[in-house]
């Protein structure tokens, strides 16, 4: 598990470039208790809806609105962690966690690709 520590602006890169390509369908539907044929259209509404949240995010960002940014974040930490996704979870929580802060120091912008980067690799 990725650790991220709260006020920290240094981070290494290399923590956020998460990978979900290799994911097993079968064992996170076991995981998570929903039936198999069900997983991949859960996922897909994952990514869709990420999609359409990190457009929100990123426009957030953006202006500079904290208390978005904040809400944005805590929709998809949500949704990545009811599906284990659990990095995402952990860069999501970091936002919010610092936009609650309105800590204009942090590396807003590098979690949020990073976000959007690891979902990109969710194959459907």
């Amino acid at each position: 598990m990725i650790k991220f520590f709260k006020n920290r602006i240094k981070i290494d890169m290399k923590k956020l470039d998460i990978n979900y390509a290799g994911i097993n369908y079968e064992e996170r539907a076991a995981k998570i208790g929903v039936k198999p044929n069900l997983i991949h259209l859960i996922f897909k509404s994952f990514v869709d809806e990420c999609n359409s949240l990190l457009q929100n995010l990123q426009n957030s960002l953006e202006q500079k609105d904290y208390e978005k940014i904040k809400s944005y974040a805590h929709a998809i930490k949500g949704t990545a962690g009811n599906l284990q996704l659990y990095e995402i979870y952990e860069m999501a929580k970091e936002i919010e966690l610092m936009a609650k802060e309105k800590n204009s120091d942090f590396a807003y912008n590098e979690y949020f690709e990073a976000i959007k980067n690891a979902i990109a690799t969710i194959s459907l």
